[in-house]
């Protein structure tokens, strides 16, 4: 028991790690907390199935297609429904105009698509049908993998440090001479492909299904909160942690008990560590 808790916690936990991530990538460059996240994931699954079961096409083909159209989805999202808010001065109504958008991806995929679960290709081929089996590690690798990136990305790229200094004070980056806008741009799209990756790789496990949108945007806001906005390790460790408590407490007390226990303890965490668990970032020059 304990290796099943442990491989599907991991699984799951980081799914919600990637779509956590997405969240803090849209945020850093716009102030902006997008509830298209989840939608993107729920994307990455259906567009994944779309190509590769009823289209026929190589996974290799199938999985850069789906993160570029998930990409594309990101930057629609930035000049829908965040562009005009920005420009507002009540910016708050952001919360509106991402979840309506939220809503019509979801409205047009059910119509387009199914309302019901569809199946999912194994990327790879084959499995164990264990713990080691891909739908297990295939999620824990991209997260990792994706972190690794990001983070030689911001280290090591000009571009990496341009969009921490739009993360940092955008005003002040903007006097500089940075192009504002079109750094906003490449960041949506940059979590619109964090999004569809998270779907990608928990396909084989959450499966190509529409309801797996509104599923990701809760419990993917949950390890953003735990470990501290815009915090990417903070969204990592806190998206592990809740995949492991979650399976735990499936394994334990299961149905909505579970969630119950979850969200208790989420809670209690936030109650004692408002900012996070991760704390506030210190200010720094860029």
């Amino acid at each position: 028991m304990l290796s099943s808790i442990l491989a599907s916690g991991l699984a799951v936990g980081a799914i919600y790690a990637l779509i956590g991530v997405t969240y803090n990538t849209m945020f850093s460059a716009s102030r902006v907390m997008s509830f298209t996240s989840g939608q993107l994931g729920m994307l990455g699954g259906v567009f994944g199935s779309l190509l590769m079961l009823r289209l026929g096409f190589h996974p290799a083909l199938a999985i850069a297609l789906t993160l570029m159209l998930c990409a594309a989805i990101g930057v629609v999202t930035e000049i829908v429904a965040v562009r005009p808010v920005l420009r507002s001065i009540e910016q708050h109504l952001y919360v509106l105009s991402t979840l309506a958008l939220a809503l019509m991806i979801s409205q047009l995929t059910a119509i387009l698509w199914s309302t019901e679960p569809q199946p999912f290709p194994r990327l790879f081929g084959g499995g164990t049908g264990g713990a080691f089996d891909e739908k297990f590690w295939l999620p824990v690798a991209a997260c990792a993998l994706t972190i690794a990136a990001l983070e030689l990305m911001y280290r090591h790229t000009l571009a990496g440090r341009a969009f921490q200094a739009i993360a940092e004070d955008n005003y002040a980056a903007r006097a500089l001479g940075l192009p504002e806008r079109n750094l906003r741009i490449a960041s949506y799209a940059l979590a619109g492909a964090v999004g569809g990756l998270a779907g990608l790789s928990g396909g084989a496990l959450l499966l190509a299904f529409v309801a797996n949108g509104a599923l990701l945007n809760f419990y993917g806001f949950v390890p953003v909160a735990l470990g501290g906005l815009g915090n990417n390790r903070g969204a990592v460790a806190g998206g592990l942690a809740l995949g492991l408590l979650q399976q735990a407490a499936n394994f334990l007390v299961g149905g909505i008990f579970a969630s119950v226990v979850v969200f208790v303890l989420f809670i209690i965490v936030l109650l004692a560590a408002p900012q996070g668990l991760s704390g506030g970032h210190p200010a720094r020059r860029v």
